[in-house]
């Protein structure tokens, strides 16, 4: 796994602003209004080599006893317990505050390696830096997040209180997140695939707090079989070790191979399957919908049908979505999961010639003739993929702003007809002709 790094200070040091410039894009909103940054926002970045993983929290007032403030010292702390090193963010502006010196007591009670940035500083507020050595962390950093100053001596420091990333142990071994909500039975589903009981199965909602990790052998094929903490809607997460287990989940999806969204087939797909379902499609991992639970169901010739129509209405945005049936009470086709993961990894990582790509996309707009505006006609001159996991493509245009998200799907689906795609997202890059293909 990547190290994970807080950054953490009081409202409006410019936190966000920092996160942002280190991982290079606009991720965290950016306002002058404190407390706009509430949960936390996971980013992975990289310097000189070495890759990590920042989280953003909301800005911490330790004073007030507000809600709002409150959920939003929920949210540090839950960051702060999972990270591997701090990066404390302060004010040269303003200067050293009180609140900076409360900050820093509840930073030190982590036992953290820290990190000071003083942000905001050009040559008018260098004296001010001097002032923070009282805080206890060493030499403070200044930085400029807004003009981009400081930031490589900043991320040096940094690379030297952090670990390593960890080396996955084999990388032909497949590792396989099981999520969803609580009681959905993704438990039991790990502990049929395992063959024993190595995760606690109770009917409690909430019963597995932490990621458990597994190593699973068939034959050739090696697993790591991720169980996680049942996913609720955030308004029903009340206790901190909840929300921290709902961050080992999150942290499961972003490291698996392929994620189980395991729902409750005596329920049916609910409003936080779908949301469950929409945070694995933007991590851009493929997929496996698990019905599990399927013997409680009363079934006839069209139950199957029913229950699919109603995964294709309420899955629009993934539709590529594999799915499977199961009982993990009485082992009813849980032997149908590992080969459909299989076939999902195995699209998940398909590599097409560009030749052949470039045929199907040639055949796909002499059917469909690309869009045009204000007289100007989409060009597309040539196709190529540049990655896998999920596989992404490059399409080399005229003009980019030509492209409708219209057209865009229409390609798209056009790739999926042509090859196996299904069970995995796929990513379609729009650039003018001349770019780089990064």
């Amino acid at each position: 796994m990547k190290p994970l790094i807080a950054v953490v200070g009081r409202p409006n040091v410019g936190k966000s602003t920092l996160f942002n410039r280190i991982v290079g894009n606009r991720i965290a909103i950016v306002e002058d209004t404190p407390g706009v940054t509430r949960d936390r926002i996971y980013a992975d970045a990289e310097w000189c080599g070495r890759a990590f993983t920042l989280i953003d929290t909301g800005g911490l007032e330790l004073k007030s006893d507000d809600e709002m403030w409150s959920h939003i010292r929920a949210q540090a702390q839950i960051a702060v317990d999972s990270a591997d090193a701090i990066l404390y963010v302060v004010d040269g502006k303003t200067g050293l505050t009180t609140d900076d010196t409360l900050v820093c007591n509840f930073l030190r009670k982590s036992g953290l390696p820290v990190v000071l940035a003083v942000n905001k500083i050009d040559n008018a507020y260098m004296d001010t830096v001097y002032d923070f050595y009282s805080l206890g962390f060493g030499e403070p950093y200044p930085v400029s997040a807004e003009q981009g100053k400081g930031i490589g001596d900043l991320l040096d420091a940094l690379m030297d209180v952090i670990p390593e990333a960890s080396v996955e142990e084999d990388p032909e071994r497949i590792k396989i997140a099981i999520v969803g909500k609580p009681n959905a039975g993704k438990s039991s589903i790990a502990n049929r695939l395992l063959g024993y009981d190595r995760s606690i199965v109770s009917d409690i909602a909430g019963t597995t707090r932490d990621a458990v990790d597994t190593e699973l052998n068939i034959g050739d094929d090696k697993y790591l079989i991720i169980d996680t903490a049942g996913m609720r809607k955030k308004r029903a997460v009340e206790e901190s070790v909840e929300r921290y287990s709902v961050m080992r989940s999150i942290l499961a999806i972003r490291r698996a191979d392929v994620v189980l969204i395991v729902c409750d087939a005596g329920e049916g797909l609910t409003e936080q399957d779908v949301k469950i379902a929409g945070l694995v499609h933007e991590e851009g991992k493929p997929s496996v919908i698990v019905m599990n639970k399927w013997d409680l169901v009363n079934k006839d010739s069209y139950t199957i049908n029913t229950f699919e129509k109603k995964l294709n209405e309420d899955l629009k945005y993934m539709d590529y979505f594999k799915s499977v049936y199961i009982s993990a009470l009485s082992g009813k086709r849980v032997d149908a999961i590992l080969p459909t993961v299989r076939e999902v990894v195995e699209n998940n990582r398909r590599r097409i010639p560009t030749g052949l790509l470039n045929e199907v996309m040639g055949e796909a707009t002499r059917i469909s003739e690309p869009p045009s505006y204000l007289g100007r006609r989409l060009k597309i001159y040539f196709v190529t993929q540049v990655s896998v996991s999920p596989p992404t493509f490059v399409l080399k245009v005229n003009d980019p702003k030509l492209m409708h998200f219209s057209y865009k799907r229409y390609l798209e689906n056009a790739l999926r007809k042509s090859f196996d795609f299904a069970g995995t997202p796929i990513r379609l890059v729009v650039r003018a002709n001349g770019e780089d293909d990064e």
